[in-house]
Formats: C-alpha cells, sequence, structure tokens
C-alpha cells in the first residue's frame, strides 16, 4: 500500500483575531504533511522545505525549534491535521482506495489493499468482474486468502487459478453469484444459484447501483 501525503494546501482560518502568529502561519502557509510512522511526520513547508516532526515530543527540525524552542508552525500544522481529520493520528497511515484515490486511514501494520467506504464489499452489494465486464452478486466476503481456499473442481487454490493469476494471493477472497441477482444483506442464498469465488481485488463495486438500492 502506497502512503499518500495530505495536499499541499492552505487551511481555513477563523474569523476572529484569536490565532498566534504562529498558529496564523501554520493555517494561512500552503504546505503538505506525510505520517511517516511511530509519531513522525514529514512537513513540505511553502518553500519547498522539508521538515521532519516528532509529534509527539512536539519537535521539528526546522530553525525556528532548533534555535528557538518554540512549537513551531510545522508541529502546529501537524496537530491542525490530525484534529481536522485530513492526516492520520500516530499509529495510523493514510493510504489510497484501490478503486479510486479516496484517502483513507489505516493501521500502521496494515497489509493489503484498503477500501474507502464507497467501495468496500459487502453482501447484497453488485460488482462488476475486472476480467469480463459481467456483473453479480456478492453473497459473501472472507477473511481467507485467495492462496488458502481450494477450487473443488480443479483443486487448485483461488490464486492459482488461469483468469486470477495477475491478483495479488494474499487478498481475501469473495463469494458471488451469477447472473446478477437480489440478495438481501445477510440473507440466504437460493440453492439454485452457485457461488463462485473470486480474489477481492478481481471485483470492482458498482457504486451507482448500491446507492440506488438503498435510496
Amino acid at each position: 500500500m502506497k502512503t499518500t501525503a495530505s495536499p499541499k494546501t492552505q487551511l481555513p482560518v477563523p474569523s476572529d483575531d484569536s490565532l498566534a502568529e504562529r498558529s496564523r502561519r501554520a493555517r494561512t502557509e500552503p504546505m503538505s504533511v506525510l505520517a511517516l510512522g511511530n509519531g513522525l511526520y514529514e512537513v513540505e513547508s511553502a518553500s519547498d522545505r522539508t521538515y521532519l516532526v516528532d509529534l509527539e515530543g512536539g519537535r521539528c527540525t526546522c530553525p525556528d525549534h532548533v534555535f528557538r524552542g518554540v512549537r513551531c508552525k510545522h508541529v502546529r500544522r501537524v496537530a491542525i491535521e490530525i484534529n481536522e481529520g485530513q492526516t492520520p493520528p500516530p499509529g495510523k497511515r493514510a493510504v489510497e482506495c484501490h478503486d479510486c484515490d479516496e484517502r483513507v486511514f489505516v493501521d500502521e501494520d496494515a497489509t493489503g489493499p484498503v477500501y474507502c467506504d464507497r467501495h468496500i464489499l459487502f453482501p447484497g452489494d453488485a460488482a462488476v468482474d475486472r476480467e469480463t465486464g459481467d456483473r453479480l452478486t456478492v453473497v459473501d466476503v472472507s477473511d481467507l486468502r485467495a492462496d488458502a481456499v481450494r477450487i473443488e473442481a480443479t483443486d487448485e487454490s483461488v490464486a492459482e487459478y488461469a483468469t486470477n493469476e495477475r491478483y495479488a494471493p494474499d487478498v481475501p477472497v469473495v463469494g458471488a453469484v451469477y447472473p446478477h441477482a437480489t440478495v438481501a444483506p445477510n440473507g440466504v442464498v437460493p440453492d439454485s444459484l452457485r457461488v463462485y469465488v473470486f480474489p477481492r481485488t478481481r471485483l470492482e463495486k458498482r457504486v451507482s447501483e448500491r446507492w440506488a438500492a438503498t435510496a
């Protein structure tokens, strides 16, 4: 998973004059913040200089903190972005959703593909097979990996199946049915519908259909 930085932007400023000068500069100057893990953050300033912030220690490698010992604008900017949900807090990191560019906060040691709230799959969701374009209905989302689940007809794992070779073997498997059918979330799957299993990354959620069904 690729860790992402917050965009290099300014932040809204309160209409009153209650902000101290460094707090005001922390908001008004364009900066980007990248969580590195272990409470450390990389801040790119408006001047394109990069500084390392130790948030829990309240330290920064910028001259304002090193030589003056003050709580600089970079430390303040990290704290502001965390409080406003733009940067992950210590113990978390930001990664992009597998199906779009939305940033999602996950545990620092999280592995595998990550999905935003719009693209995470649940039983009853409509999905598309990336290989064929076929539409399916999700009936089960498992914690088991694609290389640990075997297909009875071939005695291969889901990951080993020929059409799944380009998908990561360590992602969870998802059960789905053809043709596209209406299956209530956590509902009973009719016996007449055969359930097929796929690596999670092979299926793409049809967001508009899910929204239409819940509207």
